[in-house]
């Protein structure tokens, strides 16, 4: 009587979430799971939080910062299309 074939186990990505699709937020920025992996990457950085988009001190700043950052370092064409990591990022933070 033939043996079924072992599925094979999925090999683990050699690089971490949030540098991968699965970790980053479809609305922009990044979501939990790829906040946890920069987090782990990273140990001696302060963590990562989610976006405060109620205001605050670290919403002024990080709305401050990316204004800049879409103005200077941006195409045109970037800076214009709603659907570019940086417009997600600024609308959830409601900038």
């Amino acid at each position: 009587m033939p043996t079924k074939p072992k599925a094979k186990a999925k090999p683990k990505p050699k690089t971490p979430a949030w540098t991968r699709k699965e970790g980053k937020d479809p609305e922009g920025g990044l979501n939990v799971k790829g906040r946890a992996s920069y987090n782990k990457a990273n140990p001696d950085k302060p963590g990562l939080k989610a976006p405060q988009p109620e205001g605050g001190p670290r919403r002024d700043s990080f709305c401050a910062r990316m204004k800049g950052m879409k103005k200077k370092l941006t195409s045109k064409k970037t800076a214009n299309d709603p659907d570019s990591r940086i417009n997600k990022s600024l609308r959830a933070w409601k900038c």
